[in-house]
């Protein structure tokens, strides 16, 4: 990485063999760390010093990791992707939300390609795996997303994307975490290579902004599309958990805007909500 203003530390011993993997991609800049206090804090002020569009920074394990609105991830040494990238896009200030929308994706591709397993994106930034439950299927989170941008009047300068993805548990976790979350390898029936994992979501990142950037004089309806198509939250039922209290509001999913806001059906009112508006959504039916 560089224009860093500090040294990264120890290397990680996935960081040669996922480099080769991605050498004459446009995500070849990559550095893989033991430990990071943030890859997404690290990588922005990266950007802030000139970083280059397709820098990569990633780590077995953070001391200080953030997901959205501040809350932590849980991330046993080695058993987590931990990667933030730094994209340099053509975009408009309201068009950012399409890097997280096609990272997501991204990842919903490299899990279906190594595992075979069909995944689904939770508005606004979750990925989701249907699992069997003692009452039968129920949803538990995959990965988490978090992006950053730095702007420069309107338009966007830089944006940081990072995912941090259950991969590798251990056989016992705590038990409040695995009534809502899964693992890659629960999923897979077998432990996973991070790395290769890795290589594969850049390298399916990389298709999806090239369809992003061909497709911006149609205003983004490729990408749009299939985000609405992977979504585990349209067409269901949601109760909306709004900032500040008050009552939650309960009703039905009934798409995505443009500028990436949810629409929903309360019963007979359709709103539309940011994900500033929301600080938790879950599925009720």
């Amino acid at each position: 990485m560089t224009s860093r203003s500090e040294p990264l530390g120890a290397r990680s011993e996935l960081e040669e063999p996922t480099r080769a993997a991605l050498a004459g991609t446009r995500f070849a800049r990559l550095d893989w760390v033991v430990e990071a206090g943030s890859t997404n804090t690290l990588l922005l002020d990266a950007a802030t010093r000139g970083a280059p569009d397709g820098t990569v920074l990633a780590a077995d394990h953070q001391t200080a990791g953030r997901g959205t609105k501040g809350r932590t991830w849980f991330d046993p040494p080695g058993g987590s992707l931990l990667a933030s990238v730094l994209v340099r896009p053509r975009l408009a200030v309201d068009r950012v939300h399409r890097i997280t929308m096609a990272f997501g994706l991204a990842a919903v591709d490299a899990v279906h390609a190594l595992t075979g397993r069909t995944v689904g994106l939770k508005w606004p930034n979750d990925v989701f795996a249907t699992v069997d439950g003692i009452d039968g299927p129920v949803e538990r989170k995959l990965a988490g997303i978090l992006a950053e941008s730095r702007l420069e009047g309107a338009r966007v300068d830089a944006v940081v994307v990072g995912m941090g993805m259950n991969v590798n548990w251990p056989a016992e976790v705590p038990t409040d975490l695995g009534e809502r979350a899964v693992s890659l390898d629960r999923l897979a029936g077998r432990p996973l290579d991070r790395g290769e994992l890795l290589a594969v979501l850049l390298r399916r990142f990389a298709v999806r902004l090239d369809e992003l950037a061909s497709d911006e004089d149609n205003d983004g309806t490729v990408l749009l599309d299939a985000y609405r198509a992977a979504s585990c939250t349209i067409g269901r039922r949601v109760r909306l958990e709004l900032p500040g209290g008050g009552a939650p509001l309960e009703g039905r999913a009934v798409d995505v805007t443009a500028e990436g806001h949810l629409m929903v059906d309360l019963d007979g009112e359709v709103r539309t909500f940011s994900s500033a508006d929301v600080s938790h959504l879950r599925a009720t039916g």
